[in-house]
């Protein structure tokens, strides 16, 4: 059976799997009571059905055992046993809340079996910013931080209906044509099944008398995943970048570009929370969605569409400025974008944290003027 037969075969098995099962899944919860119970932070008015991401793991497990023929070089024996521990630590944590140090110990022992593995271990940036070799203990440390930080943002970004649904569907999209094109055929069709089962859950997740979220169970499955492409994108020989549409010392940079919405949310959310004297895992509806929502008066539907939208656009823009451009302009292109949207949101949020901020810099301003007129006339 070729690529394209059986990248169709899964992507309809794995919809069909998640959009029967999860029905199922909404019954157990509701019959054992395990809803979600809205709260003052939450964007749901009544309670919900949660554990959507079970269908995830099962089917991501039936995805792997399928495809063991096309996994030429035993990787998947590195992926049950992360995903495995993070399921387990999802569903605890869905149903009885856990402390976030269990989460982040859970998470840097599922990380440690991929960073374990030859095939996921990167030796070069080959010429980024001037950056060849790369010692074997660095990679661990990069690699890691690097993965732990994309589940984390990725679970984050799990504030309102369709929205880590949606900016998934759209990166798995992007690492879909990447391993493709690249000849990576294993990741290429697992990104398809794990797709598939986002856009059935997609439909229940968006639904008004069948809703279900995908709970930690689903998005710490999903943000490992889709960390574990990041690094496998990273690590391709240079070799595998010949058919791809940019420069190989471009790569890093594009996949930041891949995950721009949910690292520009994280990063922009724990800078206030520090900024305000908290705790950066502290809660609050500073997100970015919630401004979409809160002070625009947009429906979850619009703030996720024009969220994945944005995601999607600008990784097709960064993209064909990478196929020419050497790192400096792109860093610009990023730089600028990340600071325009900081700049946006700024101004967009009209909450009393954020109007207090306002004030304070403001103020600072103000007080750097006036010292600064003080030493003219000095002069």
């Amino acid at each position: 059976m070729n690529f394209l037969e059986t990248a169709i075969l899964f992507f309809i098995a794995a919809f069909l799997i998640t959009y029967f099962t999860i029905p199922r899944i909404i019954a157990v919860v509701e019959y054992k009571k395990l809803m979600d119970n809205p709260n003052s932070r939450s964007s749901h008015k009544k309670i919900t059905p949660t554990l959507g991401g079970v269908a995830f793991f099962y089917c991501l497990v039936f995805a792997i055992f399928f495809l063991k023929n096309w996994d030429l070089h035993n990787e998947a024996i590195y992926l049950m046993p992360s995903l495995t521990i993070l399921f387990i630590i999802g569903l605890k944590d869905d149903l009885v809340v856990i402390s976030p140090l269990t989460k982040l110990i859970a998470q840097i022992v599922s990380v440690s079996f991929i960073l374990a593995s030859d095939s996921f271990v990167i030796t070069s940036l080959h010429g980024f910013l001037n950056i060849n070799e790369i010692p074997y203990f660095l990679y661990l440390l990069i690699g890691g931080f690097f993965m732990i930080t994309i589940i984390n943002a990725y679970n984050l970004i799990d504030g309102i209906d369709g929205l880590a649904a949606m900016v998934g569907i759209v990166i798995l999209i992007l690492y879909t044509t990447i391993f493709y094109m690249s000849n990576e055929y294993f990741y290429a069709l697992l990104c398809i099944a794990l797709n598939a089962c986002l856009i059935a859950f997609l439909g229940y997740n968006l639904s008004t008398t069948r809703k279900i979220f995908m709970g930690d169970t689903g998005s710490l499955i999903v943000g490992f995943m889709l960390a574990m492409f990041t690094l496998k994108f990273l690590a391709l020989k240079p070799t595998s970048y010949k058919d791809l549409p940019f420069l190989l010392e471009n790569a890093p940079l594009v996949a930041i570009g891949i995950l721009i919405v949910p690292l520009f949310d994280t990063a922009r959310v724990f800078t206030l929370r520090i900024v305000s004297k908290r705790g950066p895992f502290s809660p609050d509806r500073n997100h970015t969605h919630h401004i979409l929502v809160d002070y625009l008066n947009l429906s979850h539907q619009q703030a996720s569409f024009i969220i994945a939208s944005f995601n999607f656009i600008f990784v097709v823009l960064l993209i064909v400025l990478g196929s020419t451009s050497n790192n400096l302009w792109m860093i610009l292109a990023l730089v600028t974008t990340v600071v325009f949207l900081a700049y946006l949101f700024y101004r967009l949020d009209y909450s009393f944290a954020n109007l207090k901020r306002k004030i304070f810099f403001k103020r600072k301003v103000e007080s750097f003027r006036e010292r600064l007129k003080k030493r003219n006339k000095n002069k």
